[in-house]
């Protein structure tokens, strides 16, 4: 299982409660109107319930996803920031929740039990798609935003070795392997879609000592100041950006696409059909850089992810301030 963590929100965290059903959260109170997308309020007497994941690009996805809702006349639960994947997950399965922005990659590796990704990302999305029908779950078509693994290089230590890519670091294991040092989480040094997979798949061996395990925060911290040449990362993270990390092509493709989708539980599409052509315009914006960007913001900046969806959706039109 793909486990990730992030900045816990000071938004309300939505706690299933095991065993009776119940719903908890806090309505999302804001006074918005429709901008570019809700025109009409299609959902007006609609009451969703909208969930995420604990990291804070996915809180930002569903604080998104409400927001986008509740300007189109719903009524919104917000049950973000549930702990797992798995939670928010379970949660949109057994219609306690309404929907989420999750991950493909996610879906066919963790949820529907596979265990090689595929590798064209809207080959991937199709085959999550079709295959998650029968959980009662349907997914809408996917952004371009990829949050996957990667490894990355600060640009000054880059200046030196003129890495681009993986076979490029590889290369350069086999000449000095005493240069390569990587900074990792335990977990991605242990799975074989991580360390130990990549290794095998680029011809790369890496002496035991030269791997340094630590949790996720420190890693970028560490290749900032040198204390590992390279660094276990996530594409969208915004300290890449903030630390002016260089982040190295997979070019073998052998990490998972993760592209974010809107994942609905299928009865309320159903009742609602409005909600996919409320989130299409939404979707097709968002990329890897604006991901970053945004991130960057809650992760660096320190701000309320909810502030920075709200910000986004008003900035882009989508939505406006009553």
């Amino acid at each position: 299982m793909r486990v990730r963590t992030g900045l816990a929100s000071t938004a309300a965290l939505a706690l299933l409660l095991t065993g009776c059903g119940l719903k908890s959260g806090s309505p999302l109170v804001d006074e918005v109107e429709p901008g570019s997308v809700g025109q009409g309020q299609p959902l007006k007497g609609a009451s969703l319930t909208v969930t995420s994941k604990n990291f804070s690009e996915n809180i930002i996805l569903g604080q998104i996803m409400g927001l986008v809702f509740k300007a189109a006349g719903a009524e919104v639960l917000d049950r973000t920031n549930l702990p797992g994947s798995i939670s928010a997950r379970e949660a949109v399965v057994k219609g306690e929740a309404d929907a989420l922005y999750d991950y493909t990659g996610t879906a066919w590796i963790t949820y529907l039990g596979h265990a090689k990704p595929v590798v064209d990302p809207q080959k991937q999305y199709e085959v999550v798609r079709d295959e998650d029908k029968g959980n009662g779950v349907t997914w809408l078509p996917p952004s371009t935003l990829d949050n996957t693994y990667a490894l990355a290089i600060s640009k000054k230590n880059n200046a030196k070795y003129h890495l681009k890519t993986l076979s490029d670091v590889a290369a350069l294991a086999k000449k000095a392997p005493g240069a390569v040092t990587v900074c990792v989480e335990n977990e991605f040094a242990s799975r074989d879609d991580g360390l130990p997979g990549m290794q095998k798949h680029y011809g790369m061996k890496l002496p035991a000592e030269n791997i340094k395990k630590m949790d996720a925060g420190i890693i970028y911290t560490q290749v900032n100041s040198g204390g590992c040449l390279l660094g276990e990362v996530y594409t969208t993270d915004g300290r890449i950006k903030a630390m002016d990390l260089d982040v190295l092509e997979d070019d073998k493709q052998f990490f998972p696409n993760y592209n974010a989708a809107p994942a609905i539980h299928t009865a309320t599409l159903d009742k609602y059909p409005e909600i996919a052509e409320l989130l299409a315009p939404i979707t097709e914006k968002l990329t890897t850089p604006l991901a970053q960007e945004l991130n960057s913001k809650v992760d660096v900046d320190g701000q309320d992810p909810h502030e920075v969806a709200k910000d986004w959706l008003v900035d882009e039109g989508f939505i406006q301030e009553g």
